[in-house]
């Protein structure tokens, strides 16, 4: 979805310099945004999803009520290159100091993820999750999963409030009942269209897991307003003969689903936000840092964090359902459908085995309050197995400060993003009206 964007000039009229750059971002942003026609500051522009400014004046400093009344982002792309001109850092600081907040990239791949994000901002205002749930709270380790928020009607009113979104529920039995009832040779047929790395898993188990994805798929194809989905798997996996793991990687490349393990509804918009604004490889994990010790140790059943060359306070263990957690496909530097590990799970489940690159990484979520996301810098340093724990193949993380992430950190469950991200989520996050917390 096209950014919608309105670009202002001041009077008294146009000039050939907001024109000749006008038509460079015309050029430059195509892809990404819709430019509507040209209006003068303080006049009201049309419905948008931001105004842009291609040129600043020395006006600017006179309009200060005028750039007050707008009630959508400013940007500020004054270059030929698509971003904010040096000689226009006056302007935007005096704007930020009277309390007028803008959008000034400084390269075009922020401007570019900008108006990405600006296209989500409008997009989720008409879309829904759909998560599917009966009773959380209720099933396998309710002590653990009565805590969580994302399942309080509070947090489905705060994500509606702040970002339009709308969290839709239905049941997860009935789902598990549809898709066991699915024939094994519709699984079949399906499955040898795909056809992807599997490890002691075939038959019933592999039977299973296909069938959920079908049994989603249907669900998917009767609501294109859904852009993400997930179910109570582990909680209420009473309820199901596998887990979704594989419908979620079959789901994401075949449509770019949003996938939700637990139904987490704020990592699933974590997640949303991120892919569609930033293009980023990215996934969702469990976090267990170091100075966590035994209580992190007894969670993974394992008897000793893994050994690293320094600063041991400084690292985190990720892993989520016995490996790193659920990679698409298309992420991975590895990947294997294997059996389940979890012993909440059927004995008939299945769990994704896969690797995400090694190197820079930057872990985030969305804060409870919605009016901050949550990040951190840190570096895939390794991989960890541990032989008949739950943790067969979880990731090593080195962070900066373990004590002030440990401290801070807003969730068990974050996303795992590819990349050192952090200044381009700065960027995105002013279109939500997000600050940044780093931690």
């Amino acid at each position: 979805m096209k950014a919608r964007l309105v670009p202002l000039y001041f009077d008294p009229g146009r000039d050939e310099d907001f024109d000749r750059q006008l038509a460079a971002l015309r050029e430059l942003l195509a892809e990404q945004a819709e430019f509507l026609p040209p209006v003068a500051v303080g006049q009201p522009p049309p419905e948008a999803d931001a105004v842009v400014f291609p040129q600043l004046l020395g006006e600017a400093y006179r309009h200060l009520a005028d750039f007050k009344a707008i009630d959508v982002p400013i940007l500020i792309i004054t270059s030929e290159f698509g971003t904010l001109a040096m000689w226009d850092w006056e302007i935007a600081a005096y704007l930020r100091s009277e309390g007028v907040e803008t959008i000034a990239p400084y390269n075009l791949a922020q401007t570019r993820n900008v108006c990405a994000a600006l296209g989500v901002k409008r997009e989720l205002r008409d879309a829904k999750f759909l998560v599917f749930q009966d009773n959380p709270g209720e099933g396998a380790q309710a002590s653990i999963f009565k805590r969580f928020y994302w399942w309080e009607d509070e947090c489905v009113r705060r994500i509606k409030d702040k970002f339009g979104l709308t969290i839709a529920r239905k049941s997860y039995k009935t789902l598990a009942e549809e898709a066991k009832a699915i024939p094994d040779a519709e699984a079949e047929r399906v499955w040898r269209e795909w056809r992807l790395p599997t490890e002691g898993v075939d038959g019933r188990p592999l039977n299973s897991a296909v069938k959920l994805y079908i049994a989603l798929r249907r669900e998917l194809d009767a609501d294109p307003a859904v852009r993400g989905v997930g179910t109570n798997c582990l909680n209420e996996s009473h309820f199901s003969d596998t887990t979704p793991c594989l419908a979620w990687s079959m789901l994401f490349a075949e449509r770019n689903m949003i996938w939700g393990c637990e139904a987490d509804t704020m990592a699933m918009l974590t997640e949303y936000i991120l892919y569609h604004s930033l293009g980023a490889r990215l996934m969702m994990t469990n976090l267990y840092p170091f100075l966590l010790g035994d209580a992190a140790l007894k969670h993974e059943r394992i008897a000793a964090f893994p050994d690293v060359p320094a600063e041991p306070e400084n690292h985190v263990l990720v892993a989520h359902c016995g490996y790193l957690g659920v990679v698409p496909t298309e992420f991975a530097t590895a990947w294997t459908l294997r059996p389940k590990v979890l012993a909440m799970v059927n004995d008939n489940a299945t769990a994704i085995d896969a690797r995400m690159s090694t190197g820079p990484v930057t872990l985030a979520k969305l804060h409870p309050r919605m009016d901050r996301m949550t990040v951190a810098a840190g570096e895939l340093t390794d991989y960890a197995q541990f032989p008949g724990s739950d943790c067969l193949n979880g990731g090593v993380i080195r962070v900066g400060n373990g004590h002030r992430l440990v401290s801070s950190l807003a969730s068990h469950h974050y996303i795992l993003v590819a990349g050192h991200h952090i200044a381009d989520i700065e960027n995105i996050a002013k279109v939500f009206d997000l600050e940044i917390q780093q931690i």
